[in-house]
């Protein structure tokens, strides 16, 4: 098969998995089989959609929720506990299925320190998945939750999972010494556990297209690969096969099998395998086989936002960094930084407009600052944190003070990214970039291309332009429960009920940096978090609660009491 055969046999598996035709699934398995034997790559592109397909039909179908009821038992822990406003939830297996846990109180509490591959003995009540979830946790195979009511005692993992959670404790003890938030930061570079990231942090790498950054990627299989070289070098063909395959998957254990991580560790193996029958493959080969096979595998795996996320950025980079890079003027160091930095932010255009509403424009100036200091935060964690983890004390200390300047460089590229009026690029933006792109790849004269730069210059700064001179909308809803009322240089925000992810990312969104007036109609313990974190990253004037009375602020009259919010132009 040539190279765009293989393409095309990864886009057939990737529509077969997201149409879920129950093909019967021997004549799927049947057409495969006879496209092999013959070596007919169309058959074989119709033979992988085909199954597939099925394959994805039989997932759904076996989705169906156990009998609800009471349950109590021993039940082995599919992901790490995570906090979620005052509840714990966890992914747990209970016999064959696989269910969303959710604890609180002494519960909670109990599951705080457990991790992934543990049996914990618990109690509690099975009920079917929410209609306004079912799409997305079916995606996950999650096929109920569980309202857990006790926890009792806890056992461990099997032995790859105790030594996997060992690793990962270590790597925690090795950085006790960074702040909070820091340490938080460490773990999502080097292990992508995102557990202990505040909103206002996600929102800030969320706001400046440093969000890969939070998630273990290829570069960190790299940098393993790369510690474990020296030693692989030294086995011979067979031997060298077995022990990559055990670091692959060791390392898939301690990453919890992130959807990227599946993408790095699917393409590796298909290099190996390549590399050992003789036949090196292109990269654009061996990502479209990677892909056909991981979706064989979980072909539920097409509705992942971060599969596709990872997919979209390998593929922007292997087919548009090269050409990007030899079109932009300037030193070959920083043309190959932007190349890659603008290949992997349009490879994902396609998934973060429609889920996330667009591209940061602020991701080209952050990734080119943060990322080069990422690198480093990453190689240092696995060669030296875990190695201080193990010594504690002063070594582990003295260990962590170059991790804490990294990362705070990091995090103050974000925040500086994030809070820069600079907007964000949406559909008809990518589409004059790409075709500037392609335009560059023609034009070989310097100020041809000069020309070229220029104008995707001004495409790129033209969302900061529109927020700068466009009038602003009267009345908006930027989240559930809230509404943003905005007339001349005045701004009230009236909260309701709200999670701190989505309000801290909507009012950002929003273009809004200062808000004059916050009202909070209710006190909960959600709201309360969410405010909190808004307040961390954009300042509000004055805050009122449900009886403050009248307030006026400029042109916006505001009468506020316990029965409601009446916002009104004066």
């Amino acid at each position: 098969m040539s190279d765009l055969s293989t393409v095309v046999l990864a886009l057939a598996a990737a529509g077969g998995a997201w149409m879920a035709w129950p093909v019967p699934l021997p004549i799927a398995i049947g057409v495969v089989g006879v496209a092999l034997l013959g070596r007919w790559p169309i058959i074989l592109i119709v033979g992988a959609a085909l199954l597939t397909g099925t394959l994805a039909a039989r997932s759904w179908a076996g989705l169906h929720p156990p009998r609800d009821g009471a349950v109590a038992g021993v039940v082995t822990l599919l992901g790490d506990p995570a906090t979620v406003g005052a509840e714990t939830r966890v992914e747990v297996r209970i016999g064959t299925k696989r269910v969303e846990a959710w604890a609180h109180g002494r519960a909670a509490r109990s599951l705080t320190d457990r991790l992934a591959g543990e049996r914990v003995e618990m109690a509690g009540r099975l009920e079917s998945v929410p209609s306004s979830a079912r799409a997305r946790l079916s995606a996950q195979h999650i096929a109920a939750r569980l309202s857990v009511d006790r926890v009792g005692a806890w056992h461990t993992g099997d032995p790859a999972s105790r030594l996997a959670n060992g690793v990962r404790r270590t790597l925690t003890r090795g950085a006790q010494s960074l702040s909070p938030s820091h340490r938080a930061l460490f773990l999502g570079f080097v292990l992508g556990d995102d557990r202990g990231q505040s909103a206002e942090v996600v929102d800030d790498f969320r706001g400046a297209g440093l969000t890969h950054l939070l998630v273990v990627s290829g570069e960190n299989l790299a940098f393993v690969l790369a510690l474990v070289g020296p030693v692989l070098r030294r086995l011979a063909i067979g031997g060298r096969l077995l022990a990559a395959a055990a670091v692959l998957i060791f390392f898939g254990l301690l990453t919890r099998w992130e959807p990227s991580v599946l993408r790095a560790v699917a393409m590796v193996s298909v290099s190996m395998l390549a590399w050992a029958a003789g036949r090196p493959s292109s990269t654009v080969r061996v990502l479209a086989l990677a892909i056909t096979a991981l979706l064989v595998i979980d072909p539920l795996l097409v509705h992942s936002v971060g599969f596709l996320l990872s997919v979209g950025a390998c593929t922007g980079i292997v087919l548009l960094a090269r050409p990007i890079a030899d079109a932009l003027p300037g030193p070959r160091p920083l043309r190959d930084a932007l190349g890659v930095t603008m290949a992997a932010q349009l490879g994902v255009a396609p998934v973060l407009i429609p889920v996330f509403g667009g591209v940061p424009v602020a991701s080209l100036p952050a990734n080119l600052l943060a990322v080069p200091a990422a690198g480093p935060v990453m190689m240092w964690g696995i060669a030296a944190v875990l190695p201080a983890g193990v010594a504690g004390g002063f070594v582990a200390r003295a260990v962590c003070v170059p991790t804490g300047m990294l990362i705070a460089w990091i995090a103050g590229v974000a925040r500086w990214s994030a809070a820069a009026p600079l907007g964000q690029l949406g559909v008809a933006h990518l589409l004059v970039v790409g075709a500037l792109v392609l335009a560059g790849v023609a034009v070989r004269t310097r100020r041809g291309r000069l020309v070229l730069v220029g104008c995707a210059t001004v495409v790129l700064l033209q969302p900061a332009a529109g927020l700068a001179a466009g009038a602003p909308t009267w009345h908006t809803q930027p989240a559930p429960g809230a509404d943003l009322y905005r007339a001349g240089s005045a701004t009230v925000l009236v909260v309701d009920t709200a999670r701190p992810d989505q309000l801290l990312r909507a009012v950002h969104a929003a273009g809004v940096r200062t808000i004059d007036l916050l009202v909070m109609t209710k006190q909960s313990r959600t709201t309360s978090a969410a405010v909190a974190s808004l307040l961390a990253r954009i300042h509000a004037r004055n805050v009122a609660g449900a009886d403050a009375g009248e307030v006026i602020v400029g042109p916006i009259d505001v009468r506020i009491n316990p029965a409601g919010v009446v916002v009104a132009r004066r």
